[in-house]
């Protein structure tokens, strides 16, 4: 027995090495369509592509690595499922978005993976009707215009986007990708947590969004809902944590945006029916809590907070501030009385433009706001006017009461 255990050994250290970096490809080609295949613990060989019905599982085990080479993972069938990988090692084209998973197809479910040392990390070009979920997405420590999408959509519809882990990427990109859900994911340390572009009717909803350039932008995309999420530290000099460019009937509810450069950015809709819409949102700590540029008009503020933005408001364009509506917002600033307690002041809450009319007629003088001559003079300005204020707002029951 002892004379058998000296010749086996031996060999069985030449097999254990060769099987621990095989080719993924062979594995995959093997398998039948539909079947599930649990690959055995170890690091394997991409690219490699699937190109059947096919769940694939790792256990946590698994590590697949391209060695720099394209995209470890790509999918080109429908019911594809990927569980439990490490994925890592891609190549580095921008132009071939070479990154850890490319797919195309439907029903697809890419949950609990680990994506590292990637450029791009999941695309889903053509897909419909799929879920990615619970995934962990890292790209590699360089500038974050020179790092690849966390997720990419291209013309992609009815796909779930829930609960993964991103950081350290460029950005989430959603590109003519209409109806998709992004719920519970957190973004930290990338570009642009949310870039939607002709992406109408997506939900974002319950999201952490901390310390991005900016959370939320949104181009020529209708009927966007947006609410219940945390953005936090967007202080990029033009940063926002959310931003809204020819966008019309938005919902912005229930969010909570704290110390970014710009709370909330938005130029007038392109349709003067469907509104933008902001309800129950907490604006904090920001340098401009809310940003309208453009023609005035077509927003309707109902029961948000404004608490220490060193402006609550600013509006950049012309037109008629009356074209917004108001109503039962909180301001700290707010110079009244609530003397037959409904929770409502007993007077408007006003918000006028003095000096502030000076940098925001001329952008070149942005960079003196703060600064002891502007705030002398804007003291002069509503000490003893020599100009009459532009109204910025009026909010008609401003709230007093929690």
């Amino acid at each position: 027995m002892l004379i058998r255990l000296f010749f086996i050994l031996p060999i069985l250290g030449l097999i254990l090495p060769a099987l621990a970096d095989q080719p993924l490809q062979a594995w995959l080609d093997t398998a039948l369509p539909g079947t599930t295949l649990r690959l055995p613990p170890g690091k394997y060989r991409g690219p490699a592509i699937i190109n059947k019905p096919l769940t694939v599982e790792g256990n946590g085990k698994v590590i697949i690595d391209a060695g720099g080479r394209g995209t470890v993972l790509t999918i080109k069938a429908d019911r594809v499922t990927l569980r439990g990988l490490t994925l890592r090692g891609s190549g580095d084209s921008h132009d071939a978005i070479d990154g850890a998973i490319m797919a195309e197809g439907k029903e697809l479910l890419i949950e609990n993976n680990i994506l590292e040392d990637v450029l791009f990390g999941i695309s889903l070009h053509k897909t419909t009707d799929s879920i990615v979920r619970g995934n962990r997405i890292r790209s590699r420590p360089v500038d974050s215009a020179d790092r690849g999408d966390g997720m990419r959509l291209w013309y992609s519809t009815g796909n779930r986007i829930e609960n993964n882990d991103i950081a350290q990427m460029r950005d989430l990109t959603v590109s003519n990708s209409p109806r998709n859900r992004y719920t519970g994911n957190t973004i930290r340390g990338s570009r642009r947590a949310f870039n939607f572009l002709f992406s109408h009717r997506s939900i974002v909803e319950g999201n952490l969004l901390d310390g991005n350039s900016t959370g939320v932008i949104t181009l020529n995309s209708e009927g966007m809902i947006i609410r219940n999420n945390r953005i936090l530290h967007a202080m990029d000099a033009s940063g926002a944590g959310i931003a809204l460019k020819e966008t019309s009937a938005a919902l912005i509810y229930g969010n909570e945006i704290v110390h970014c450069a710009h709370g909330i950015m938005a130029d007038s809709p392109m349709d003067p029916i469907n509104r933008i819409v902001f309800i129950n949102n907490v604006i904090a700590h920001n340098v401009t809590g809310i940003y309208f540029y453009g023609a005035k008009g077509g927003h309707i503020a109902i029961n948000n907070t404004f608490k220490s933005n060193l402006w609550p408001v600013t509006i950049i364009g012309d037109g008629d501030p009356m074209n917004d509506f108001w109503w039962g917002n909180s301001w700290d600033n707010y110079e009244g009385f609530d003397l037959d307690g409904d929770g409502l002041g007993d007077k408007p809450h006003e918000l006028y433009a003095w000096a502030d009319r000076i940098w925001m007629d001329t952008p070149s003088a942005t960079f003196f706001r703060s600064t002891p001559v502007l705030e002398l003079l804007d003291f002069l300005e509503r000490l003893a006017p020599f100009s009459s204020p532009s109204l910025i707002l009026r909010d008609t029951a401003p709230r007093l009461r929690k």
